[in-house]
């Protein structure tokens, strides 16, 4: 004490206020969930982009080709099971091999096939673009598509539609960890639940297959009667898997799963098929694009509400990732729940795929007097000049020329009686 009184009062250092590193950790972990959520976001954003503008085009040749609109559709369909399988066939691979960021970095490529095929899109070039013309023809757009969406024969399917995905609940997430859970379920790993939803894409195509050979040209309520019930019924599969009764009939787990993949997969197609050419029945000329991914939107808003179901439900029967133990009343409520739909099918036309859907109104091309055809409004050419737009047929292109060489022929003589 007597030395520290000598050489007066001790300055002592105020101690430095570390962050702990756990808390580093967390704040970094958090911003790079954020960077990899909005990556995902993006790369979802452009893949609806992409999917947006084939549906557009296929919706403007069914509308131009209405005897080809089921082909056009199940070609769609066949070239998105290609692709499923052939992803689906590596993703568990090389996630196993080069893990989880290597195999995200793979899909670089595909987005540079995305944008190859956009250059193969023959599309007229359109010198001077009129711009100013440009907020009339989407407000036309805008005001035709409020009218559509008012008549019945619209407005019916699309609530269908809407309440068939949403009644239809998403618990895939449940099943994916009871597959993929060491000591309550499954265990199985990467590479298998790849290959289990390979078999998934197969079934899909044979779905396809299936729809364009047999059941393309049936009635859209026969047929979407027969496949919501069998969608019902197929669910049944995944209850056997979770009971183990499949143990009891002498199939292993590997075998069954794959075979439930595979019928699940198959149904769904077949179910889905028979929508989307409803959709693209729905669409009224000009704006076939625009009003198909409208369409589209509507759908993908009724899977959304499904999963939300899905998660809802799973919430309160209190399934987790390694708790189970009421996986199967989650499928017995999924099951009895997509059999709802069945009661809303009167919304749903009693017609072919051939027959035309629209009112006569809303077909026909408008006529003010002056004999003009009806202008395209499409919002991916907003100002085009509607002469630059083919004629609805090779057919009705002849005739018309026909009667303009008609009208020269007249006007000729008219001029040579006067000379």
């Amino acid at each position: 004490m007597d030395g520290q009184a000598a050489l007066g009062p001790v300055h002592r250092r105020a101690p430095c206020r570390r962050i702990p590193a756990p808390a580093v950790f967390h704040s970094c972990s958090k911003l790079h969930a954020l960077f990899a959520l909005l990556a995902l976001m993006a790369g979802s954003a452009s893949v609806a982009i992409a999917d947006v503008t084939i549906d557009a085009c296929v919706a403007e040749n069914s509308i131009l080709y209405p005897h080809l609109a089921a082909d056009m559709i199940s070609l769609n369909g066949f070239c998105s099971s290609v692709g499923g399988l052939i992803g689906f066939s590596i993703s568990g691979f090389l996630v196993h091999a080069i893990g989880a960021q290597g195999a995200l970095g793979l899909l670089t490529l595909p987005s540079a096939l995305v944008i190859l095929s956009g250059m193969l899109l023959k599309e007229v070039h359109i010198p001077n673009f009129p711009y100013g013309q440009a907020h009339k023809k989407f407000v036309e757009a805008s005001g035709k598509m409020l009218t559509t969406l008012k008549c019945p024969e619209v407005w019916r399917p699309c609530v269908y539609m809407y309440m068939s995905l949403a009644l239809s609940v998403d618990i895939q997430e449940g099943m994916f960890y009871w597959y993929t859970d060491r000591k309550s379920g499954l265990s199985f790993h990467e590479g298998f639940i790849g290959f289990m939803f390979a078999v998934g894409s197969v079934g899909s195509l044979v779905g396809v297959i299936l729809y364009q050979n047999i059941l393309k040209d049936r009635l859209f309520r026969s047929l979407l009667f027969s496949s919501q019930l069998l969608l019902s019924l197929s669910g049944m599969l995944d209850l056997i898997l979770v009971l183990r009764l499949n143990l009891k009939m002498g199939i292993p787990d590997y075998y069954f799963a794959v075979i439930d993949e595979g019928v699940s997969k198959m149904i769904n197609r077949v179910k889905w098929m028979p929508l989307l050419v409803l959709c693209s029945k729905l669409c009224p000329p000009g704006i076939e694009g625009t009003f198909y991914a409208l369409l589209m939107s509507i759908d993908n808003i009724g899977g959304l509400t499904g999963s939300w179901i899905g998660g809802l439900l799973l919430h309160l029967l209190r399934i987790t990732r390694t708790e189970f133990k009421n996986l199967w009343a989650a499928i017995m409520i999924r099951n009895v729940m997509r059999l709802l739909p069945l009661a809303l099918l009167f919304l749903v036309p009693s017609s072919d795929p051939n027959s035309a859907l629209l009112p006569s109104d809303l077909l026909n091309e408008d006529d003010d007097g002056e004999g003009h055809q009806m202008e395209n409004i499409e919002l991916t050419s907003l100002a085009v000049d509607k002469g630059s737009f083919p004629d609805k047929s090779p057919q009705e292109r002849g005739n018309r020329e026909g009667i303009d060489v008609e009208q020269d022929d007249d006007e000729v003589s008219l001029l040579a009686n006067r000379g």
